[in-house]
């Protein structure tokens, strides 16, 4: 099965990925902020019966302690972003998003134990991942954008901007994110995938495709609202839903939408149906997660470290 071409370059810069989108604004640097002089390195725990599997490449997601505290503590990356926390008075854990673009090295976060307290930060280590490659030779005219394409594409990446940087409340104290898989089916492919179309490097895969028949109901992985919905040049029929701290889930290329903003779904409550809108060859779901605006690897949050779909 071709592998759908869900996203275009244009005559003077590329688009990003198979999402039709582009990197947020950097946030202002932690420069400003008040921090202590110190910092602490610390280990991820993993565990097999904990999601999302921690796995601390680019794409992946690390799971960092920190420690007792009578409030819940807040957590940001040093662009600022907010990051997920979950836990109790006796452990608190912040789950950080790695964006496929990360440099593999030290990398850091910023933690305050509660309003009045200075900044610390936080140390963790990156490894290098490389994923898989895609060779493909299409028509120059299904990647290349008209002007009016372009400037639709334009208009959509800059409302999609304010979608992705929604963050509400964290979950309830729950240790694990387990999601189930919203459609069944196979992983026709896989997150991080690495395409270059007629010799061009393209963005890398920023989620997980699952081959489903047209009509296919999809259902929550987990509780959400929704947050958005519309018609993209790129993804066609989309559907993002918001589970709360910063942990958005998107799902493409649908034949049906059965809800609206604002509706709040339970775990495998049905919400859209499998079909072929936007930039394909052929009718499944393309399904993201993003945790603390990165795109993160799905299968980490529905397998345990060795399965497959």
């Amino acid at each position: 099965m071709p592998y759908p071409i869900t996203f275009a370059l244009h005559r003077r810069s590329a688009v990003l990925g198979a999402l039709g989108l582009v990197a947020l604004p950097a946030f202002p640097a932690l420069a400003g902020m008040k921090t202590t002089p110190s910092t602490s390195r610390v280990t991820s725990p993993s565990a097999a019966d904990v999601w999302p599997n921690a796995l601390q490449v680019p794409g992946g997601v690390a799971r960092l302690s920190l420690g007792a505290a009578a409030m819940r503590p807040r957590a940001m990356t040093t662009d600022k972003v907010p990051l997920l926390v979950l836990g109790d008075p006796t452990e608190w854990t912040t789950l950080v998003g790695i964006p496929l673009a990360a440099a593999p090295g030290e990398a850091r976060i910023a933690v305050q134990a509660k309003d009045d307290a200075a900044m610390r930060e936080i140390v963790y280590a990156i490894a290098p991942k490389q994923y898989r490659e895609q060779r493909l030779n299409v028509a120059p005219g299904t990647v290349d954008l008209s002007p009016a394409d372009q400037a639709r594409y334009e208009r959509e990446r800059d409302h999609l901007a304010i979608v992705m940087a929604t963050f509400t409340e964290p979950l309830p104290q729950a240790p694990s994110l387990h999601m189930r898989v919203p459609v069944p089916g196979r992983r026709s492919s896989s997150f991080g995938l690495r395409r270059v179309f007629n010799g061009q490097s393209r963005n890398p895969h920023s989620g997980m495709d699952i081959a489903a028949g047209t009509g296919t109901p999809v259902l929550a992985p987990m509780p959400g609202r929704v947050i958005d919905t519309g018609d993209y040049f790129f993804n066609g029929n989309t559907v993002w839903l918001d589970h709360g701290g910063g942990l958005l889930t998107m799902y493409c290329h649908l034949s049906a939408i059965d809800v609206k903003p604002g509706d709040v779904l339970k775990t495998s409550e049905r919400f859209a149906a499998v079909g072929a809108t936007g930039r394909v060859t052929g009718p499944h779901l393309h399904w993201s997660v993003m945790l603390n605006r990165a795109m993160v690897d799905p299968a980490l949050f529905v397998f345990s470290p060795d399965a497959k779909l």
